[in-house]
């Protein structure tokens, strides 16, 4: 049986929907371009690792290059903000038109059947603190964790104290929002003192119709995938998303096709394009949405994706932040770096060129892409 794409092809149309078959912009990044990627990708998850620059600056600066990160920052958090924080992906920043579409998971939150099952006890057996502290917030005006008394939990990052698991229980629920940042830490306000009345006025779509939108934004984004990736994109659960996904087929906006070399079904998106070629240069985040789900990465890519962090450092193979390197259409090195921001110096502290990969090729690429980096992060060399 011939399959209807070749691996080649499928792989290119994955990264034009993910915007590296677009030319290089010309002239400084405005908010237009990072409306266009966010268009393009759904969603930018967050992490709060700073070992190289948090993770969400990485994937604008991979497909715009050099940027000014203030852009994020305002579109996030400014007076006329475009994105708001929630739990898309995991921890994403999203585009305010989304707000809607997420609130049947908000709404699962407020009855304890959504978030982690420590906030679902936290709805069922703490109401009057949820709301103590809601009451708090629409009194004083925007509070982060650490203004609470009692907020300091034991132990580590996540031996969060109960003010710290009852916010983050009203945050799933959308009884409050993410209104900045201070440092890394959150803080909250009512949503009604930081989305647009627009937004907040926006009729309710039924769960079925906003998930339907959710896989139509995820498939756009993948170009083509399998029903686990389209899933996967904004965590729906597993016949909810079969469901949708078998209505966009019927609707003709999902085509069910083969990949040579894959096995099982893939859906192409309506309009997805098929570059003949992509030339495109890119350190990306580990957490970039063309490569958090690591099966397909692997499939597309033939390139076996491992997070280190949580790996003891004599375990570890590539490194601790490693982030791969995408050159044309193939991921071809992975670097292991870190911003030594007190010497200025941006450092890749291990490379590993790919099985496959011609280091001729890929050492000049992958010396220019680490300077440009460097120059957008403030560092004055890159040390190798």
């Amino acid at each position: 049986m011939r399959s209807d794409l070749s691996l080649d092809e499928a792989r290119r149309i994955a990264l034009a929907a993910q915007g590296f078959a677009d030319p290089p912009p010309r002239g400084d990044v405005d908010a237009r371009l990072l409306r266009r990627v966010f268009a393009r990708v759904g969603l930018i998850q967050i992490d709060s690792v700073n070992v190289l620059v948090r993770s969400h600056y990485l994937p604008l600066f991979s497909r715009l290059g050099a940027y000014d990160p203030a852009l994020l920052e305002r579109a996030a958090y400014g007076r006329k903000r475009s994105l708001f924080e929630y739990w898309g992906h995991e921890a994403s920043l999203l585009p305010l038109e989304l707000h809607p579409l997420l609130r049947w998971r908000m709404d699962l939150a407020r009855r304890g059947e959504a978030g982690w099952k420590r906030i679902e006890r936290m709805v069922a057996e703490q109401p009057r603190l949820l709301a103590g502290l809601r009451a708090t917030i629409a009194e004083r005006g925007p509070m982060a964790a650490s203004d609470f008394e009692g907020a300091r939990g034991k132990g580590s990052w996540w031996g969060w104290s109960d003010v710290k698991t009852a916010l983050e229980a009203l945050f799933w629920s959308g009884e409050i929002t993410t209104a900045r940042r201070r440092g890394f830490e959150r803080v909250y306000d009512l949503p009604e003192r930081v989305f647009p009345r627009a937004i907040l006025d926006h009729p309710t779509p039924s769960k079925a119709d906003a998930q339907r939108e959710l896989v139509r934004i995820s498939a756009r984004a993948c170009g083509i995938a399998s029903e686990r990736d389209l899933r996967d994109y904004f965590r729906l659960d597993v016949a909810d998303a079969r469901a949708r996904v078998a209505e966009l087929v019927d609707a003709g906006e999902l085509a069910r096709v083969t990949v040579d070399g894959l096995r099982g079904e893939r859906y192409l998106a309506r309009g997805a394009r098929v570059p003949r070629a992509i030339s495109s240069r890119a350190l990306l985040s580990p957490f970039d949405s063309l490569v958090w789900e690591r099966t397909r990465t692997r499939e597309l890519f033939g390139f076996d994706f491992r997070l280190e962090i949580y790996v003891p450092q004599h375990l570890r193979v590539h490194g601790y932040y490693v982030l791969p390197f995408l050159l044309g259409d193939r991921l071809v090195a992975r670097v292991d770096l870190k911003h030594d921001r007190q010497a200025g110096v941006l450092r890749a502290i291990a490379t590993h060129v790919e099985s496959g990969a011609r280091k001729r090729d890929v050492q000049p690429a992958l010396r220019e892409e680490l300077h440009a980096m460097a120059g957008w992060l403030g560092a004055r060399e890159v040390g190798v």
